[in-house]
């Protein structure tokens, strides 16, 4: 286990990456615990106004974000400066990607149903992440050997299969197993096979002739609602607070 952590996570030039993603994370937590205080009236936080203008904590994010990606770009992976700047980004993009749901509805919805939106991407974002970390890399290219990287049609071969099957699975509705299938062509592989969303664009004009296979994707997602609706919206709700009821 040592062993894997210091070949795979303290690998230097995976450093820069680990330090954005604490930061990340981080600063999400604590962001969500000042919002809730400040919603229950407690502790000394409050909203920050600036001639009456209520400035929400994405702007700040996009300024440390824009710094922090400059920064890195810029900086060797394996100096200080480097560190510096993954932190800065993980800082940035955690007060960013915390109102998501806002940049996306163009509207204050952080408490409403829509906000769940932020939640579900941070943790989306954050376990990519981790998972890039552990060994994996986008489309299945990691761990080439030297063959496989002279024989330049197969690396291509297998990226644009990967590509592929992500395509096929967003297509069927299942925008996470597609996220995800660009790290883990497996789960991309099991996106494109299964049945597809009953509104995914796939199943308008598919299943549009074929009623059975229409009538089993409908059961099958009502099933698949019925059972994870309940504990996803449970774990959203612990991780980011209740939203208003309306």
């Amino acid at each position: 286990m040592g062993h894997w952590w210091a070949r795979n996570i303290i690998e230097p030039g995976k450093l820069p990456l680990l330090l954005a993603l604490a930061s990340f994370v981080l600063t999400f937590v604590i962001t969500r615990i000042v919002v809730r205080l400040i919603r229950a009236g407690r502790g000394p936080f409050g909203n920050v106004k600036a001639g009456g203008l209520h400035v929400h904590h994405v702007v700040p994010g996009v300024v440390l974000t824009v710094i922090g990606g400059f920064g890195a770009v810029g900086s060797d992976r394996h100096g200080f400066g480097s560190a510096v700047f993954a932190v800065v980004f993980g800082i940035g993009a955690g007060l960013v990607l915390d109102e998501f749901a806002l940049i996306l509805h163009l509207d204050d919805v952080y408490w409403s149903e829509e906000g769940r939106k932020s939640v579900e991407v941070v943790v989306v974002t954050a376990a990519l992440v981790g998972l890039m970390l552990s060994g994996f890399l986008p489309f299945g290219v990691d761990d080439l050997s030297d063959d496989e990287l002279y024989d330049r049609a197969s690396v291509i071969l297998g990226v644009g299969l990967n590509f592929g099957l992500a395509l096929l699975a967003l297509s069927k509705g299942k925008a996470r197993m597609a996220i995800f299938g660009v790290i883990v062509p497996l789960v991309a592989l099991v996106g494109a096979v299964r049945l597809a969303r009953p509104a995914s664009p796939w199943a308008r004009r598919v299943y549009r002739r074929r009623p059975r296979a229409r009538a089993r994707a409908q059961l099958r997602a009502y099933r698949h609602d019925l059972r994870w609706a309940g504990p996803r919206r449970r774990i959203q709700d612990l991780i980011g607070g209740k939203p208003t009821p309306q």
